[in-house]
């Protein structure tokens, strides 16, 4: 039946509530699609299933810090393993090289294949190769996080190019358009050929013996090696076929890793690799310092780190160096190792990004240091998840407010999220519910990310604070692009282009609310 309404038979109070649901209905109409996801987005924030739905289709833009052999599930690491023939130790969960126990209950060395008809072995093998069921009474989170890596070694070496598939999937479904890996792409030459050489105060005379001795030749095959890894990457993922796989779509590049805790011949040449390998070839966009802060070599040579640093800045100048720095907190290390590392990063390392800064406010001066790194517009990598689970320091505790308070950039990103088991959906899921962050706070974190990557060309915002556009593509739209001028401004321009991307995406996200 048809009921057709009409004022004059409607009573004050029906005509009242009418009125009221067409201003509503009216209202909405009226609100931009930004709005209407912001509202979305408000409108499940206290129901976290939900939230995390919501969270997971929104584009994300990069993670600009994630370790390779970190962000690779344990699941993954038993099937190389298994692939290799490697034997894991029962009691350590370390890998061995074979021979291998046959499989048989409590075999010392069993073939770690075995693992797959045991489903106690398997799930210990998890347990140990990750933060899955770590129990804080029993282990500290520290060591039980960085104590993983030597147990799965042996599962990294012949593997790299399904790492990197696996690191490009789960970007992909993450919604995320670009990864910055930290690999030690070398596979540790560079080290090996620098404990060759006697130790010279001389950075350059050390330099000229490096290049003249062998690394030119570790510069080449690194590069063969890493042709070879993306290949088989490619593969994996059927890229260029019909059904090529979403990873496909994830524009990934390397920071060099140097392993700082290793002996100072070893660290100088791995960094001068890094710096060579950035200038020699562009899918190298810089280089990266790693291993835990506190340990005692990385703590001694830190200031001597800061000399290497400073002395090929100046030889290289238009390399990129991001620092891992301040992944500290009170107790782990004496209270002066918390007061200088991250401004000493900046001022002396050169680093234009900051990864971690979790210590900051222990730092001498801190109040004037986020001035200074606002000023400098000095990026810091905020790892939420990790944090928690190495140092303890999450919620009320944790800096990232108060960068953002001082107008420092901050982007999330994800650190080692196999280790962790996580993810970056996991990181604007902690972010959001732990300080209350709104849908345009979040965007501006996808978008920091992109701005502070170390792709080349210029950013597309003339003013990133501001949102303002660089004039070739001020008055286009992302949803079409049909400017010439805007066309060949992005064409010119790597960072620009990936940052139209994320714009793109955002705009056909909202789309749905």
């Amino acid at each position: 039946m048809l009921v057709v309404f009409s004022a004059l038979r409607l009573t004050p109070l029906s005509l009242c509530v009418l009125l009221l649901v067409s201003s509503v209905s009216f209202g909405q109409s009226r609100l931009t699609p930004e709005q209407r996801t912001a509202r979305y987005m408000d409108s499940v924030r206290t129901q976290p299933p939900l939230l995390l739905a919501f969270l997971r289709r929104m584009p994300k833009g990069g993670d600009l810090h994630n370790h390779l052999s970190g962000a690779i599930y344990a699941e993954s690491w038993i099937d190389f393993a298994a692939e290799d023939g490697l034997c894991v130790d029962h009691t350590t969960s370390f890998l061995i090289a074979p021979p291998c126990d046959p499989c048989e209950k409590y075999a010392s060395k069993p073939a770690i294949a075995c693992a797959y008809r045991d489903h106690v072995l398997y799930n210990q093998i998890i347990d140990a190769w990750s933060m899955r069921n770590w129990n804080r009474g029993e282990e500290s989170g520290h060591d039980h996080f960085f104590g993983t890596f030597d147990k799965f070694l042996l599962a990294t070496l012949n593997h790299v190019g399904e790492e990197l598939a696996e690191a490009a999937s789960r970007a992909a479904g993450d919604h995320l358009q670009y990864l910055e890996l930290m690999h030690t792409a070398d596979t540790m030459e560079s080290a090996n050929l620098g404990a060759k050489l006697a130790w010279d105060d001389d950075l350059a005379s050390m330099r000229q013996k490096l290049l003249a001795d062998g690394l030119k030749g570790v510069i080449a095959d690194t590069r063969k090696k890493l042709d070879r890894d993306e290949a088989q990457m490619r593969s994996v993922l059927k890229c260029d076929t019909k059904d090529a796989a979403p990873g496909c779509a994830v524009q990934v590049r390397y920071l060099y890793q140097v392993l700082r805790g290793l002996p100072r011949e070893s660290v100088f040449a791995q960094i001068l690799l890094g710096f060579e390998l950035a200038q020699a070839d562009p899918r190298f966009v810089g280089l990266n310092l790693v291993m835990p802060e506190d340990w005692y070599v990385p703590m001694h040579d830190f200031d001597l780190h800061m000399h290497m640093l400073d002395y090929l800045h100046q030889v290289y100048p238009k390399v990129h160096i991001s620092l891992h720095a301040g992944e500290l907190a009170p107790g782990l290390v004496p209270p002066e190792g918390l007061r200088f590392h991250i401004r000493e990063s900046i001022e002396r390392g050169h680093a234009e990004r900051i990864g971690h800064g979790t210590s900051v406010m222990y730092e001498d001066d801190a109040l004037g240091l986020l001035k200074k790194m606002a000023k400098r517009n000095v990026q810091v990598e905020i790892c939420l998840t990790s944090n928690d689970v190495i140092l303890g320091v999450r919620n009320e505790d944790h800096p990232f407010p108060i960068y953002g308070k001082y107008g420092v950039p901050v982007s999330l990103a994800t650190d080692d999220q196999g280790v962790s088991r996580a993810d970056m959906t996991t990181e604007y899921l902690r972010a959001t519910q732990s300080y209350k962050l709104s849908y345009l706070e979040l965007k501006t974190l996808a978008r920091t990310s992109l701005e502070h990557s170390f792709l080349s060309g210029v950013s597309l915002w003339a003013d990133a604070h501001a949102l303002r556009r660089a004039n070739a593509c001020a008055s286009d739209n992302p949803a079409r692009l049909t400017s010439p001028g805007c066309r060949h401004f992005l064409d010119s321009s790597e960072r620009a282009r990936m940052q139209w991307r994320l714009e793109t995406e955002f705009v056909n996200f909202e789309k749905q609310f």
